[in-house]
Order: structure tokens, then sequence, then C-alpha cells
């Protein structure tokens, strides 16, 4: 099976040939076929399944080699990382032809995203409230759209994002194909398909025995204690076969304070935290993609919508608040395919929160095993070579803790030692004026 099997045009295959993607994931398979065929949709896959080629690439071809730049497709995303990764894909999907996909979130600048929808679009890839506050201004019209995906809905409702879907779905024209592509299936999103979906097919890419994580995910929980975290963190990030890796941390501050510790410790990491500046976000993330920085410490908020298919291990440093944010932390793994790697640190404090992960996604883990930097167990599990340290041998912070002593030595050994003898000089002198007295 390939993508031109599935009946995508040969100028965007030799589009994906040419970055070596050539096999079509489960939930391609079967969304292409029936988006071609024009009817609704209702898509349902993990994330890290492949869903964005699986609407994307219908989508172009509906459009045509040579579009007139009209906005007819849109995709509504909950967060600004999710809508830099389907542009991306897009633009790279569609490079042999003359299509312009032009991405429009909140966090930057309303002038840049102004001027490139002055330009024309053929796809619009936004978050809901930017594109509403564009649409108020007049900025943007939605009246062309023939081809309307809602991608990763859920996170869009657990992001309070429901009222403005809503008001969007009401600017837009009735005869329209819709998709909706979703990792979970709540009441709310099943209510959304049966008010603006006319008779969508329901296809599920997952094997509905497989549980409720996803089944190519190795999942490994530590009681691990607070003062021995960053050594047994240093060590899982030497394990054999680790790659990207995306760490998660509770609050922001906690975020810019480990990133800075791994760094010391020689590792190549970033923060991505909510108090950066959107210039900065960007920053980290495109040298995340890159390879240039292969940690990237964040908050969860922060990292929703990371769509980075070779990320090999995510740990999560602090226990998510729940199952939900479980599943959207270790779903940054194992994806297009892949086998990954999802860790655990439950501190003490953490236990009853983990028991009732545990339990809801049947991990069959509820006792976490009590792990220090020097376990054997911990090796074993992750791959981690015998002997291995919590630190590099790069860190560039050691050199300046042992030169800075010796410069300072000869000039604090001289001022330590003139007291004591003005001190005594002092004495004597007392002592002799007191008999002249």
């Amino acid at each position: 099976m390939n993508f031109r099997n599935l009946g995508i045009d040969e100028d965007i295959c030799d589009a994906l040939d040419s970055k070596s993607i050539t096999q079509p994931f489960p939930i391609q398979q079967q969304a292409i076929p029936l988006a071609l065929s024009g009817v609704d949709l209702i898509g349902q896959a993990k994330t890290g399944t492949g869903k964005t080629f699986g609407f994307g690439l219908p989508m172009l071809q509906m459009l045509g080699p040579n579009p007139q730049h009209l906005a007819r497709g849109l995709v509504v995303v909950p967060t600004r990382e999710l809508a830099l990764q389907v542009t991306e894909d897009l633009r790279l999907a569609s490079m042999n032809r003359t299509t312009r996909v032009v991405e429009i979130y909140g966090g930057k600048s309303y002038e840049s995203q102004i001027e490139e929808l002055g330009k024309g679009a053929d796809v619009v890839v936004g978050t809901p409230g930017r594109l509403l506050d564009l649409h108020k201004q007049k900025l943007i019209n939605l009246s062309a759209i023939t081809y309307l995906v809602l991608d990763e809905a859920d996170e869009m409702l657990d992001l309070g994002f429901l009222p403005d879907i809503e008001k969007m779905f009401a600017l837009l024209p009735p005869e329209r194909q819709t998709l909706l592509f979703s990792a979970t299936m709540p009441a709310q999103i099943l209510s959304l398909a049966r008010r603006y979906q006319r008779k969508p097919i329901h296809i599920r890419a997952s094997d509905p025995d497989e549980g409720k994580t996803k089944a190519d995910i190795k999942q490994v929980v530590y009681r691990a204690h607070a003062l021995d975290k960053d050594e047994v963190l240093g060590r899982i990030l030497q394990a054999e076969g680790r790659g990207k890796t995306v760490i998660f941390v509770r609050t922001k501050r906690l975020s810019a304070k480990l990133a800075e510790e791994l760094v010391d410790r020689g590792f190549n990491a970033a923060p991505l935290h909510g108090d950066m500046a959107q210039v900065a976000r960007e920053k980290s993330m495109a040298a995340f993609r890159s390879g240039k920085k292969d940690v990237l410490v964040a908050t969860e908020v922060a990292a929703r919508g990371i769509d980075v298919d070779d990320v090999t291990h995510v740990i999560n440093y602090s226990v998510p608040e729940d199952e939900k944010a479980y599943l959207h932390r270790t779903g940054r793994t194992g994806r297009a395919g892949k086998l990954g790697v999802a860790v655990t640190f439950v501190d003490w404090a953490d236990l009853a929160r983990w028991t009732h992960i545990d339990r809801e996604l049947e991990l069959g883990k509820p006792e976490p095993v009590e792990t220090y930097s020097s376990s054997k167990h911990l090796f074993e599990d992750l791959g981690i070579p015998a002997g291995t340290k919590g630190r590099l041998r790069a860190s560039t912070a050691q050199p300046k803790e042992k030169s800075q002593p010796e410069r300072r030595s000869k000039p604090q050994s001289q001022e330590k030692s003139q007291p004591p003898r003005n001190r005594e000089r002092r004495r004597n002198y007392r002592g002799a004026s007191k008999p002249s007295a």
C-alpha cells in the first residue's frame, strides 16, 4: 500500500517521496479514500498516528495544483505549536504546487499574519481565538470555505474553546465537507458531529483491544526521591537509543530551572513554558525539531500540540494532574509507527494521584518501584550502560568552580594573615600603656 494506491496525485506523492514518506499509516489508509469521495468524517486515532496527512492530502488534492488563493480550506487546531506543525506538513506535501498555506495563531503580532493573508491563502491553519479576532476585523473571509477540519477536537474542549468553535461554525457556509479528528470521543464531540456534520462516517484507526494507552510505548514508573531525581534523570538521558526527549514538569519556574541544570550537566536542553516570549518559544521548538536541542523541558500547557515524530522518550518529572494529561504527555512518543519510552517519577506526596491514573488507564503499576540513581533495575529497564553517571564530561560548570578558589587563594591568605598581627600590636600597646597611666 502506498499513497498512489489511495488515489493521491503524482506530484503530491513525489513531494512525500522526497522526504522518504511512502507508507501510509492506518488512519491515512482509512481516511484518504473517504475524504476524496467528499463525505464527512469522524476520525478517531491516538496522538501521533499520522492524522495530518489523513485529512491534509485530500484537501490539497481538492484545491487542485493551481488554486486561486480564495481560502477554501480551513484547519482549526487547539495550539500555536500544532498550527505550525500542520502548516509545515501541508507545505511539504504541496511543494510542487502553487498552494499557499498560512498559519494564524495568538501570541504573534497581527501585522505579519495580516500581511500573509493579504497575499492570498488557499489553506488557513489557525487557533479559534485568533481566527475569530481577524474575522471581526474583516481581515479574513470564511465565506468561501468548502473543506473544514477540526484537529485534536478533544484538546480544544479541554482548553475551553467550545464556544469559539460554535461561533465559527455559524460563520461558515453550510455547503462544505467537514472532518473532525479526535483521540477520544466524549459526549460533547459527538454532539458537535450531530449538529454540524452531514451523516458522518466514523473511522477508528486503533485496535479496540490494545488498551487505553498506545501499545507501542513502554511504560516505566519509579518512586523517585526529590534530592535524587536529577541524578536519575541524567542517567536516563544516556540510555542506549535515546533520541529527542520531552521532560514534563508542573511549573514554569521548574521548567527554566531544570533546563539550566541539565545544560550545566552537559546535556543539550531547552525550556518551553508560558512565561517565555513567543519568539523564544518558537526558537526552542525550532531547535528541538531540527535536532540542535535534543531535550525539551516543558510545562504541559506549553507542550500541547508538540508534533515531532522522532521523540524516543517522554519523562514525567512531575506526575500529571490526571489520566487525560498522562495520555497527552506520553502521546508525544511512540509516533508514526516507532517505539517509544515513557518514564514517570512519583514522589511520596503524589502516590494518591498516581494510583488514580493507574486505575483509570489500567496500567497495572499501582505501586511504583522505589528507585535511586544507583538502582540496578534502573540501568536494566532502560538500557543504560553500566557505570553511567548523571553528569556528562562536557559540563562547563566544573572548570569554573575549580579555578575560582585558585585565583582567590593568595589574596585571601594575605588578607587573613594581617589582622592577627595588628590585633597583637594593639594588645601589646594597651598592655604597655596601662603601667604608665
